[in-house]
């Protein structure tokens, strides 16, 4: 017998009409980005979506973890009594309620939605409620809550279905006493005893705001080292900061084979190379923070002959979609992807920038996006951050193109401003082209390392040298002269201009 939902209607479009210029899937931050930029631009455009409006950064991601991270930052401030003691200030006791600083999170999330939403119903956006998939060339189905489908036609298609939290064989969520992000960022208790799986940046910002809230961490890499994704340098800095500093319990080279729900958790470990069991511990909750995969599964790409790489939509620079990501493959006509779902640069704002670049060439202004020059942060406190080449990928580059490679650093300790807030413990890592001067990279860790990022990106994106950025004048005292110096060593240590 046919299910209630396989005997729905289903309403589609002429073969060959177009109901609309583009359809963006998704409405995330990369495509919200697509759909305004191309209804600004005079295009008709529908964007659809099955959840909130906004998808993950808006509602699971970077919007309440900033929020919790600034509630708990404050927290961390004012119980820091040596810190204040510094500045001759003696606070009382710290009190907090967890409830209003989840509430926090929960109406900012409900303010930036709502913004979002009306700002695309502004712009003249059709938002089409339902889950939505390819159904042939230049088409779009659309299931709406009711079962009914409707098909759209599109003169153009962008994909931005984004991702959701990797949950690796062997562990069993139960979203109360294991989770994932989508669920800590609601902070409906505060376990006593919490281990976080994995030390990238969503790990860290959480072991952040747990441990500012008075819960014992322990952190578990199934890598060789702690911070495995960060500058080696800053990773032993931040380190100490973050981890060693906190009394955090960090172990590397350990592999959660599997975790149980229930109270209490347990967690078998092993040795990530011999397999061999090492531990097991039981503590009263896991976050489960090992990465994201991308959401493409009930997209029917086969419909038009894509071959997703392990569930990422492969793309070339002006976001077009491939037809696989074997070297050659062409491109499919009129179907563009941005976002997490292509799985380049897992971050909003290179969603944004993606969807943003896949428009301008709807348009007809040929544009690629330049991924070197996108910035990265981890919020904690302090922050980190980091644009362009890795120093083994510049060394790499260095070796490839015939250059040498020129790396100076600039310390926390020596600018006046971060003395001043008596938090100097950070230091910059510049790298860069010694026979052009030319900015490859860099990689902050201190005190508001997230803001300075961008300087440096702003650098990298226009490809410009030292020896020019070395006479910019800063503003004294700032943060700011911690790039200044920077450049200036930098500027010194260029090899002379042979004629």
């Amino acid at each position: 017998m046919p299910s209630k939902q396989a005997q729905q209607p289903s309403v589609t479009a002429a073969p060959g009409s177009f109901d609309f210029d583009v359809i963006v899937i998704g409405a995330g931050y990369g495509g919200f980005d697509a759909a305004k930029h191309a209804a600004d631009h005079g295009l008709k455009v529908a964007i659809v979506e099955s959840r909130d409006m906004g998808g993950t950064c808006v509602n699971r991601g970077c919007v309440p973890s900033k929020a919790l991270l600034a509630a708990s930052g404050r927290v961390r401030e004012l119980a820091d009594a040596e810190h204040l003691k510094g500045f001759g200030i003696h606070a009382a006791p710290v009190r907090f309620e967890r409830q209003k600083i989840a509430d926090h999170a929960a109406q900012l999330v409900a303010t930036i939605r709502t913004n979002l939403t009306k700002s695309l119903e502004r712009c003249g956006a059709t938002i089409l409620r339902g889950k939505g998939r390819l159904d042939g060339p230049q088409r779009v189905a659309v299931r709406e809550a009711s079962g009914v489908e409707r098909v759209y036609g599109a003169r153009e298609v962008i994909l931005a279905t984004g991702s959701d939290p990797f949950v690796p064989p062997g562990i069993e969520t139960d979203g109360r006493t294991v989770f994932t992000s989508d669920e800590a960022i609601n902070l409906e208790w505060l376990p006593r005893w919490i281990t976080i799986i994995g030390s990238g940046y969503i790990g860290l910002e959480f072991a952040d705001v747990y441990t500012a809230l008075g819960c014992e961490v322990t952190m578990i890499e199934a890598l060789d080292r702690v911070m495995p994704t960060f500058d080696p340098d800053i990773a032993k800095l931040a380190a100490r900061k973050l981890i060693e500093g906190r009394e955090i319990d960090a172990r590397a080279g350990v592999l959660a084979k599997t975790i149980t729900p229930g109270c209490p958790v347990l967690i078998e470990l092993v040795d990530m190379k011999t397999r061999e069991p090492v531990e097991t511990l039981e503590v009263d909750a896991v976050l489960v923070a090992t990465g994201r995969v991308p959401v493409s599964k009930e997209l029917n790409l086969a419909s038009v002959g894509v071959e997703t790489n392990r569930g990422f939509i492969p793309v070339d620079d002006t976001m077009r979609v491939l037809a696989s990501s074997e070297a050659g493959a062409p491109a499919v006509p009129h179907l563009w992807a941005v976002g997490d779902v292509t799985g380049k640069m897992m971050l909003a704002h290179t969603a944004a920038a993606q969807g943003a670049v896949a428009v301008d060439n709807i348009l007809g202004h040929p544009r690629r996006i330049d991924y070197r020059s996108i910035p990265a942060a981890t919020f904690t406190h302090p922050e980190i951050s980091s644009v362009g080449l890795s120093e083994a990928e510049a060394k790499q580059l260095a070796s490839s193109e015939g250059f040498e490679l020129g790396s100076v650093r600039s310390y926390f300790k020596a600018n006046s401003k971060a003395l001043a807030e008596l938090d100097s413990d950070g230091l910059m890592k510049l790298l860069f082209r010694k026979d052009t001067g030319e900015v490859l990279g860099a990689h902050i860790f201190g005190l508001h390392a997230a803001d300075l990022i961008q300087e440096v990106a702003n650098a990298v994106a226009r490809r410009q040298s030292v020896q020019q950025l070395a006479n910019e004048v800063h503003t004294h005292p700032t943060l700011s002269e911690v790039v200044e110096v920077a450049y200036k060593q930098a500027a010194m240590a260029i090899a002379p201009v042979r004629s």
